[in-house]
Order: structure tokens, then sequence, then C-alpha cells
């Protein structure tokens, strides 16, 4: 029985809905992963599209952040990991945006975090 509750414990890890596959492009959510990081006005989650190693694009999701900021993030950030190698987006310092700190900071710890978890759960 012991052995049986490790086995369920172990593999719900891997299936925690973070990691999902569409059409050959595996998709990242982070929205139950970095629940602790916050923007301005709370959390902002993303999804990353990867397909063979390789980010797509970086999507952000429903949040509550100000429209005039998060517009202004995803004109000078949202792209910044576009055609990169997982490895090579791990290891892009990525500045934040000028009046909007805390939003960029959010953003970027959300694709980090996603990566991460990405590379130990693909």
């Amino acid at each position: 029985m012991l052995v049986f509750a490790a086995v369920v414990l172990m593999s719900a890890g891997k299936q925690d809905g973070a990691i999902t596959k569409e059409n050959g492009v595996t998709i990242v959510n982070t929205t139950t992963l970095t629940q602790n990081v916050e923007g301005y006005n709370g959390p902002v989650p993303v999804k990353i599209y990867i397909k063979k190693n390789k980010i797509e694009k970086v999507e952000v999701l429903k949040n509550q952040e100000t429209p005039k900021y998060l517009a202004k993030v995803k004109k000078a950030l949202i792209t910044a990991w576009d055609g990169l190698s997982v490895k090579e987006a791990k290891a892009k310092k990525v500045d934040a945006v000028t009046g909007a700190t805390f939003t960029s900071q959010a953003i970027i710890d959300n694709v980090q975090k996603g990566l991460d978890h990405f590379q130990k759960n693909k």
C-alpha cells in the first residue's frame, strides 16, 4: 500500500497540468507554478510555447495589471525569448521595462520558472 501511494504521488507531480502538448508544440502554463510571483497588482502568469526545444512565443495570461503598463511591457519585452533555445532563453538577461518594473519582473520570473519546470518534466 505504501509503494502504491508513493507511485501515485510521483506521477501526480508530472501530471500537474502545467505542461500540455498541442500539434507538436509543448505549452507551459505558469498559473499554478508561480502563484507567489506577483507584478504590481498580483500574479502575471504566462504560457510558453516550445517546439523542438525552441521558444515560439510567450503569451501573457489573465491578470490584474493596469492595461496601459501591461501593453508597454508586452510591446518591449514579450518577444525577448522568441526563437531562442530553452537553454539560451534561461541564460538570457532580460531588462525590465522602465515605468513597469514590477510587471516586467513578474513576467521574467514566470518565464524562468516555466522553463525550469519544462526542463525538469519534459
